[in-house]
């Protein structure tokens, strides 16, 4: 046995703890360095994250206090600031067959007296219906969108099973205004036919859903139109009504309705069946609208020089087709005369002259080959003649027949026509000043001031009388196209239509009225033409909307036609 002395074992015990200590530094410095370690791969990580977002462009989003303030779905407005969509806290009634566990019957008081109860409270719902559903047991929704004080009577039912679920439902505070052009949200929170679909995108990003979106519409101007189209409609029994106002200088829609609407508040099977859009999404052969059109596209290619020239006015043979006039109009007509009375054969000679060729390119560059232009998602593909023309598709086309376009398509021409020549897509959007589209030239601006002077003229001794507003200096064609049907055309069913702009010394606004169908009534004189419906809407819609639109009444002023005014003729 071996014993140590004292110093030997003080030496002894100093090596262990000189040899632990060493052992704990050396675990200290492999900790470090393994922290040290974590904490460079973190951060290798982060940088290789920041640099992934900056190349990706997808920053991460972090939930603050203001996001959550922010509404579900941005807001919609009208030029001005007025509200025409907006997102707001609703309750919806949703019933739970399992609010009282598995056994017995969900509701205390029965489904027959519950259906009664809730009938009680919600009149349009289908009690039947209703009681037979709360009988299936099966779980959804009875209704959305329930007021609040609804909600407290739904409550005081005193049933488990029907429970009141809180969410962000979407308001219409115009209602039925503009409804076509606004479209709905659907139950998946995503918007449908309207702007509603076509700003989904930005109305639901949190980035820029705070922000409401201003459209072009003056919601004052889009009540009026829609007062006068239905009062229209209603006084001639027609089936639908379609108008529009355009500014002619933006290409900004003042307004546009189609009628009848639908309300995006409510949207039923009714609803669904109502949401086609006959301004944009609706084709028509517009008939005698078009003769402006051909005369501008003559006067631009030099066919149309001396507006005392005289034109055969007897029926057009081409063919073994014969085009004549509604009713005689006498042995010969100058261009004036043939506008004011809107003669069929002499727009088709001069649309002879004229020829297929450059016929058919002045509708292309008024885009009447293709979808009008706007940014709602239903739009109408015209029916076009095709590649080549015949002599005959080129005679019709000029009054108006033989081709079928929106009426949007119509207001964008009407447009280039008077404001100097130039061709712009029509926008929803609101325009900032100087933010217009350039667009492109379509008309000489010296042919746009001559037919400023015959479209004036139109309005003030021809088939556009009634839509003459006192001070206002409208000017504009009237149209009056039968359908076409099976067989041929149908002499019974017209669509009649109206195109005016105004003031016609400095053009600002382009308006079409059009009615489908109207009927012969004690309010049109008993007559289905476009003179007698269509033009006294735009006659009675001018003076509404012309104030709201800073063009007063001005009986000093007016468009110069003293050169014109002796071809007319018996005109006073």
């Amino acid at each position: 046995m071996t014993v140590l002395t004292a110093s030997q074992a003080l030496s002894s015990g100093r090596g262990r703890i000189v040899t632990l200590s060493r052992r704990s530094l050396e675990t200290a410095r492999i900790r470090v360095l393994l922290i040290a370690g974590i904490f460079a791969l973190v951060a290798l990580a982060a940088l290789l994250r920041i640099f992934w977002f900056g190349l990706t462009d997808h920053a991460a989003r972090t939930t603050t206090l203001e996001d959550a303030l922010l509404p579900p779905r941005g807001e919609i407005t009208d030029r001005n600031g007025v509200p025409l969509a907006r997102a707001f806290p609703a309750y919806a009634l949703w019933f739970n067959p399992k609010a009282l566990g598995d056994s017995g019957d969900p509701l205390v008081k029965g489904p027959r007296q519950v259906a009664a109860e809730l009938a009680a409270i919600f009149p349009d719902l289908d009690q039947a219906a209703l009681a037979q559903r709360l009988a299936s047991g099966r779980p959804g929704y009875l209704r959305r969108r329930v007021l609040p004080e609804d909600a407290n009577e739904v409550q005081a039912i005193g049933e488990l099973a029907l429970e009141m679920p809180q969410e962000n439902d979407r308001h219409y505070p115009q209602g039925r205004m503009a409804a076509h052009v606004l479209g709905y949200v659907a139950a998946d929170d995503h918007g449908r036919v309207g702007m509603e679909a076509v700003l989904d995108k930005q109305l639901t990003d949190p980035a820029t859903r705070g922000t409401p979106v201003a459209l072009s519409l003056d919601t004052r101007v889009q009540g009026a139109l829609e007062d006068e189209l239905r009062r229209g409609m209603l006084s001639t029994n027609a089936v639908g009504a379609a108008g529009i106002v355009l500014d002619v200088d933006t290409g900004e829609v003042l307004a546009l309705a189609s009628l009848p609407e639908f309300d995006p508040n409510r949207i039923d099977s009714e609803g669904q069946a109502l949401m086609f859009n006959r301004v944009t999404n609706q084709v028509y052969e517009l008939g005698s609208t078009f003769k402006p059109l051909t005369i501008a596209a003559a006067i631009d290619a030099g066919v149309v020089r001396n507006f005392g020239k005289h034109y055969n006015a007897a029926p057009v043979v081409a063919g073994r087709f014969t085009i004549k006039d509604s009713h005689p109009l006498g042995a010969s007509l100058n261009v004036p005369q043939m506008l004011i009375h809107s003669s069929n054969t002499v727009t088709a000679r001069i649309a002879d002259e004229l020829g297929p060729v450059r016929m058919r390119q002045a509708m292309i560059d008024m885009g009447m080959n293709e979808r009008p232009y706007i940014e709602l998602p239903a739009r109408g593909f015209p029916l076009w003649p095709g590649k080549n023309w015949a002599r005959l598709q080129a005679m019709t086309v000029g009054y108006g027949h033989g081709i079928a376009v929106t009426p949007l398509h119509l207001a964008s021409a009407y447009a280039a026509m008077v404001n100097g020549g130039i061709w712009r897509p029509a926008t929803l959007r609101k325009v900032e000043p100087g933010k217009a589209a350039k667009g492109r030239r379509v008309f000489k601006a010296s042919t746009s001031s001559r037919m400023r002077q015959l479209l004036r003229m139109i309005a003030l001794y021809g088939t556009g009388r009634n839509a003459d507003a006192p001070g206002y200096r409208v000017g504009g064609k009237t149209g009056s196209a039968e359908k076409p049907g099976a067989g041929g055309y149908r002499k019974s069913s017209l669509v009649s239509t109206f195109a005016a702009a105004f003031p016609m010394d400095r053009p600002r606004y382009v308006i079409i009225a059009m009615l489908d169908e109207p009927q012969g009534t004690t309010a049109s004189s008993f007559q289905r033409t476009a003179a007698w419906n269509a033009a006294p809407v735009v006659g009675r819609l001018v003076p509404r909307i012309g104030p709201i639109l800073g063009v007063r009444p001005d009986d000093t002023r007016d468009v110069d036609i003293s050169d014109l005014k002796p071809l007319v003729g018996g005109a006073k």
